[in-house]
């Protein structure tokens, strides 16, 4: 069984829980409870639950947990024509930082920008932060995930790379204390999620698209 921990989170889980043990053997009990909640803090931030994806065809699904703040239908890019369809996701120190893929598809493209470090929350952080974007093609057509840093966010991690073939609902990667993931998407696909809604990775379906019959 799956530890429900990402593993990067260890870095900072194993010495906050050797410190605060150490600290309690020495009796220093309100600097352990400080450290104690802290670790919790941690533990919790990088919890890494489970997710079932639902059954069904033709389904997109939320590559991120948190909010949805903005859905643009005239997104453009050099891998997107214009009149894509881009969802952005404001993911709160709260939220599950790990991020899935929303269907399933091959690795195109591979793209790292170092940037600024806006709040997650302003839309401009999806074009001027630090991002990593990740390309598919799908089923549903080109299909993009893009991680951007927050403004404490600093750490983008990317677990997959070109010319891998990953599941609906695969875990690829992670974002550490805060950040924004952007969904973009074919000109075309039924968008169910509405802005304010609150998404889980690998489990809400965020659109619909029409699949090639066989």
């Amino acid at each position: 069984m799956k530890l429900p921990i990402a593993s990067e989170g260890l870095m900072f889980i194993i010495p906050l829980a050797l410190l605060a043990l150490f600290l309690l053997m020495l009796g220093w009990g309100k600097t352990g409870v400080v450290v104690c909640l802290l670790l919790a803090f941690v533990v919790f931030f990088f919890r890494d639950p489970e997710r079932v994806a639902p059954p069904g065809e033709g389904l997109i699904l939320a590559p991120a947990d948190g909010k949805v703040v903005k859905i643009d239908t005239a997104y453009q890019s050099p891998d997107h024509p214009k009149g894509s369809v881009c969802v952005s996701i404001f993911l709160s120190v709260f939220n599950v930082h790990v991020q899935r893929v929303p269907l399933a598809g091959k690795i195109v493209r591979k793209f790292y920008n170092k940037g600024k470090f806006l709040a997650a929350w302003d839309h401009k952080a999806s074009l001027d932060n630090e991002q990593t974007l990740i390309t598919m093609e799908t089923a549903a057509g080109v299909i993009g995930v893009k991680q951007i840093a927050g403004l404490i966010a600093r750490r983008i991690v990317t677990w997959v790379n070109v010319g891998q073939e990953l599941a609906a609902g695969e875990r690829f990667g992670l974002i550490r204390f805060g950040s924004r993931v952007d969904l973009i998407m074919p000109a075309g696909v039924e968008v169910v999620s509405k802005i304010g809604d609150n998404v889980a990775a690998g489990e809400t379906v965020m659109a619909r698209y029409s699949p090639v019959a066989k």
